[in-house]
């Protein structure tokens, strides 16, 4: 699994003209999930999430995570995290997992964020969504569960 990571001071998803999500100051969370991702990629992935210390403190150094300072999270869906554009000029998604799968675990992943007792708000899994944010930094973070960046 994929996510990029941007710390917000607002961030909402609109599908077909109606929000879905939305959040205040927090962390606006696109996940990308791959044909060989599991159950223990949610676990490291949700952990790094929810603990990662990327808010100023009162003496404006990163020491804070969201669960720290009791902000939300918003998670997109987005298989394009897993496009390989190496060769050619079209991405190549062979590594990204398939609908089904990658559904199944896309839900895995709310609940499990949301037993860490901080507001979750999404976007609809396979949708067009449109993202709207304020990025607050701007803070943004890649963090790859397989650890291959």
């Amino acid at each position: 699994m994929r996510v990029v990571i941007q710390r917000v001071s607002q961030a909402s998803v609109t599908v077909d003209g109606n929000i879905t999500g939305q959040i205040d100051r927090g962390l606006l969370v696109f996940l990308g999930i791959g044909k060989d991702d599991d159950q223990a990629d949610i676990g490291f992935l949700a952990d790094k999430i929810v603990n990662l210390r990327i808010f100023p403190d009162d003496d404006g150094k990163m020491n804070l995570s969201v669960k720290d300072i009791g902000g939300g999270i918003l998670l997109i869906s987005q298989f394009t995290l897993f496009g390989d554009c190496r060769k050619g000029r079209r991405p190549d998604f062979t590594a990204a997992g398939n609908p089904q799968s990658a559904g199944t675990l896309y839900e895995q992943m709310i609940d499990t964020l949301k037993t860490k007792n901080l507001p979750v708000q999404t976007g609809i899994f396979a949708a067009h969504m449109d993202i709207q944010s304020t990025n607050d930094g701007p803070v943004t973070l890649l963090i790859d569960s397989k650890k291959t960046f």
